[in-house]
């Protein structure tokens, strides 16, 4: 019986999830299995990776196949090359010490790399947040710009009918004031011819008054004369 390292489709629609497993080469894909070796979750970004290391080692070193993506894990993970060291052990190239050294110093470069990179993500994820913050910002400038310009007709079409009703308005006081003012002549006239009127009639009196005076003063005179003229008479 062939045994094969291969990967098992797990998860949603979208958001797949493998597991890592040790399979009969004759079983469908999904189907059963002799081990679960870990899992793999390719949506994160890195990918997370999670295996139990030494029953994966036991299996390459007794010769189970591997499927393309199952080799990129193990070599990922260091399994394929702490094998290579033990293969070397056996025909005698190195010590056991030498391969735990060796394997040490892998992990460490290894793991210096990840973090290299998840630092290098996070800044990234960083200035992508602050380039999408100012675009953002500038999005909303340039919309306040154009509801300003929306709005600035209505403000001086506001402005100008304002301008309009006062200068109405200014119009309206004036001929008031105007009208007022040829009502005041109006009346100043009226109280002139009135005044004239009554000067008129006061002289006209004035004048009769004196007529009649005269009038009196001549029958008086004539009363006179006629009364000397019968007094002559009688003598």
């Amino acid at each position: 019986m062939a045994t094969r390292i291969r990967l098992q489709k797990h998860g949603k629609k979208g958001k797949p999830f493998f597991h890592l497993v040790a399979a009969d080469s004759r079983a469908k894909r999904d189907g059963k299995f002799i081990e679960k070796l870990g899992t793999y979750n390719p949506t994160a970004n890195p990918a997370i990776i999670e295996i139990n290391f030494d029953n994966t080692l036991a299996w390459v070193q007794k010769g189970a196949e591997m499927s393309d993506t199952a080799r990129a894990i193990l070599s990922y993970k260091g399994v394929l090359y702490k094998n290579h060291l033990l293969n070397g052990v056996l025909k005698g190239a190195l010590t056991t010490e030498q391969v735990e050294e060796k394997f040490a110093k892998w992990i460490s470069e290894k793991d210096s790399k990840i973090q290299g990179k998840k630092e290098g993500l996070a800044k990234n994820a960083s200035n992508e947040k602050v380039s999408k913050l100012k675009a953002e910002q500038e999005a909303n400038a340039a919309k306040a710009a154009e509801v300003a310009a929306k709005n600035a007709p209505v403000v001086e079409e506001v402005a100008e009918e304002v301008v309009a009703e006062e200068a109405v308005a200014e119009e309206v006081v004036a001929e008031e004031v105007v009208a007022e003012e040829v009502v005041a002549e109006e009346v100043v006239a009226e109280e002139v011819v009135a005044e004239e009127a009554v000067a008129e009639e006061v002289v006209a009196e004035e004048a009769v008054a004196e007529e009649v005076v005269a009038e009196e003063a001549q029958t008086e005179e004539t009363a006179t004369e006629e009364h000397t003229k019968e007094t002559s008479s009688e003598e």
